[in-house]
């Protein structure tokens, strides 16, 4: 095969449209409904960044209202005007932003009376709690579809309806007004947790992957990764393991990774050789994988740690190792389907440089490397996320101010100008950094470039918010199902069939915790499964004896399976157009390539070592650290077998009942019972040596 030219940061011309698989994945519309549209997203993101930075202070309560409000003024009309809807459904849709904004308002204006009659809600309260719930119900319904918003129906039924159930599913019953100032007043429903963390850290966050993204961070990465790997066997799509990953860390959303990096990772594996069903695999393997990998990972890791009452490194400790072993489990399995199909990598005359690319990168890693140090430092995510974000937009504006300047004296003074502002941040707050970004702003203004990067953070600021809008909606309308656990206690039942379970075997909790997770992951995003989930699974598997961190991040690992497990599979299905492959065939892919993401949580309940947390027999018997060093090892000897079962190939094809050894090998090694790791080393050494048997017959 002759040198491909890559043309690596324009769009393939095959590729398809991204609005055919989200609503708000193409730009703002044109027209004047479009403009306004796009300026009430930089709006919504300017007051999310006033709160944050506390330019503006606003009780919390205030801040989740007006944070709902601002989800239901943009949603409504964008799904509607981006849909191509006709006038009269557009005109529906701005009355139910408008309901929206009613209601923020009103929780905003009442905000003090509402507090001293809770629990006796006034009738207009009630009108206005219904009109709440109606809005978060059609918002969603509008964006994700009708599984959330029916989940959601159910337990909101359950609250008005479970006395009439028999026993024990049955409640003590309560009256709608009760229910309504429940799910729509103080902090136990649609203002609850999640919408908390939505507004402030997931915003932020959301936010900082916009900008660097504009900025050329997927350039960056996908320079770095081609120059690394590229030239490897089957390069191309080792390429998409580390690009999409790195990508994934820093956008939260797998499904919309797969539409942005895949349309250039994708169809590069296809021109080196790999199957459109596999390339997709990898692609929206690799896409999901950055929601569990650190530092950045994904909402829901926030949203884990608020719930748990951690901090947000006690999360990534214990998402370091499974996220490692989930990658290298990815790239293990593409580089033995490159040898088995003998794929070559891509020639190196047309590879760039990765030392060229950081060179002229590198002050784009900066804020990535401050938010790291700021998160492992123990400072909040909300305090790291927003001096990251103001350390992003000073490099960015900086960086385009210092371009005029005819000196590298005069540049290098400039760098280090704003450096010393950036650091005062901590000594003296936001002021220093607001003046150094009005100065900057003032600058680029001046001149064609400076103007061209406003505009370039301009959008940023509005696409971040629309980006935000699934999330936001989400974690709204699962505020009803929390706040149906909290009203009735029907997590309890739930649990107690799991604990009741678990008595007899644990392993049969786990797979129905497992099947849950990816039943309910069907339809729904990634913030709802876990935190339903975990609401119903986690203080049963506590209970179990399962440290909570552990069941948590069991929970979240198959919530994020769900999107490339069959039959729907949203990321699989989202990478389908791209790779001209049907959703189903390349979500059998993925689910191979992914076999790490499989294992590794039901490994980590019995040795929690895996996870970096104490407990479990192992860690009492030989000690914490050789626990995690043997708990490693295994794992990656599994994860070689399984690829090699899966793939068969391994340096040459493998037989059917080599690939049968090597899976058996694998799943005893997977497999907490007496004997079951002596088993299974027994058998990868004897596997070990009839494949090197094999190979000195043949040579």
């Amino acid at each position: 095969m002759g040198p491909v030219q890559l043309d690596h940061h324009t769009m393939p011309a095959e590729a398809p449209d991204p609005g055919l698989h989200d609503p708000l994945a193409d730009t703002f519309p044109t027209g004047p409904e479009g403009r306004l549209l796009f300026w009430i997203a930089v709006a919504f993101s300017g007051f999310q960044i006033a709160t944050a930075a506390h330019l503006v202070d606003l009780p919390s309560q205030v801040v989740r209202a007006v944070h709902v409000g601002f989800l239901a003024l943009l949603g409504f009309p964008l799904i509607a005007l981006a849909r191509h809807r006709t006038g009269a459904v557009r005109a529906v849709a701005w009355a139910f932003a408008l309901a929206g904004v009613a209601v923020a308002a009103y929780q905003w204006i009442e905000y003090a009376p509402l507090i001293l009659r809770a629990g006796d809600p006034l009738p207009r309260d009630i009108v206005m709690g219904v009109v709440a719930l109606v809005v978060v119900f059609c918002a969603a319904w509008m964006l994700m579809g009708p599984a959330l918003p029916a989940i959601a129906g159910l337990f909101l039924a359950y609250c008005l309806l479970g006395q009439h159930l028999p026993s024990p599913l049955n409640h003590r019953g309560y009256d709608f007004a009760q229910v309504i100032d429940h799910m729509t007043y103080g902090t136990e429903g649609i203002y609850g947790i999640p919408v908390y963390v939505s507004s402030s850290y997931i915003f932020l966050f959301i936010l900082f992957g916009s900008f660097l993204e504009r900025a050329g961070m997927i350039k960056l990465f996908t320079d770095v990764s081609l120059g690394l790997v590229g030239h490897k066997q089957g390069g191309a799509a080792k390429v998409s393991v580390i690009s999409s990953g790195l990508m994934g860390t820093i956008s939260g959303s797998g499904v919309a990774n797969v539409v942005t990096t895949g349309q250039f990772t994708i169809p590069l594996m296809k021109r080196f050789g790999y199957r459109a069903a596999f390339a997709g695999g990898v692609e929206a393997t690799a896409s999901m994988g950055g929601q569990i990998m650190p530092p950045v990972m994904g909402a829901v890791a926030f949203i884990m740690a608020e719930t748990l009452g951690v901090e947000y490194v006690e999360v990534v400790k214990a998402a370091l190792i499974p996220a490692l072993l989930y990658f290298v489990g990815a790239f293990w399995m593409v580089h033995l389907e490159a040898g088995r199909h003998g794929l070559v990598g891509l020639a190196r005359a047309e590879l760039p440089s990765p030392a060229k690319a950081i060179r002229e990168g590198w002050y784009l890693l900066l804020p990535l490397g401050v938010l790291v140090y700021l998160l492992f430092s123990g400072y909040t995510p909300l305090f790291a996320g927003t001096i990251g974000l103001a350390l992003t937009v000073l490099l960015i504006l900086g960086g385009s101010a210092v371009l005029a300047l005819p000196s590298p004296v005069l540049r290098a003074v400039v760098w280090v100008a704003l450096a010393l502002v950036a650091a005062s941040f901590f000594e003296w707050g936001i002021g220093p950094v607001l003046v150094a970004l009005g100065a900057l702003i003032a600058w680029n203004a001046a001149s064609k470039g400076g103007r061209e990067t406003l505009i370039l953070c301009r959008d940023s600021l509005a696409e971040g918010a629309k980006t935000a809008l699934p999330v936001g909606i989400a974690c709204a309308l699962v505020g009803v199902i929390i706040g149906t656990m909290t009203l009735t206690g029907a997590a309890t039942t739930f649990g107690q069939f799991i604990v009741h379970v678990g008595d007899r075997s644990l392993i049969l909790s786990l797979i129905l915790t497992m099947i849950t997770c990816i039943i309910l992951g069907m339809g729904i995003p990634t913030i709802p499964n876990y935190i339903i989930t975990s609401s119903i699974a986690g203080p049963a598997l506590l209970a179990l004896g399962v440290p909570l961190i552990v069941s948590h991040m069991f929970v979240f690992y198959f919530g994020i399976l769900a999107d490339l497990t069959p039959p729907v599979a949203l990321a699989c299905f989202a990478a389908a157009p791209i790779a001209r492959e049907k959703g189903l065939k390349i979500s059998m892919e993925a689910i191979k390539v992914a076999a790490a993401g499989f294992v590794i949580p039901f490994m980590a309940v019995y040795t929690p070592a895996l996870m970096l947390q104490d407990g479990g027999p192992l860690a009492a018997e030989i000690g914490y650290w050789p626990a995690v060093l043997y708990i490693v090892v295994k794992a990656v000897l599994a994860l070689g077998l399984w690829g090699a079962a899966v793939i068969g190939w391994l340096a040459r094809p493998l037989p059917l009942w080599l690939r049968a050894l090597a899976a058996l090998a694998a799943g005893t090694l997977v497999a907490a019972l007496p004997l079951s790791d002596e088993a299974g080393f027994a058998l990868a050494a004897v596997f070990a040596a009839l494949v090197w048997r094999r190979s000195r017959v043949a040579a």
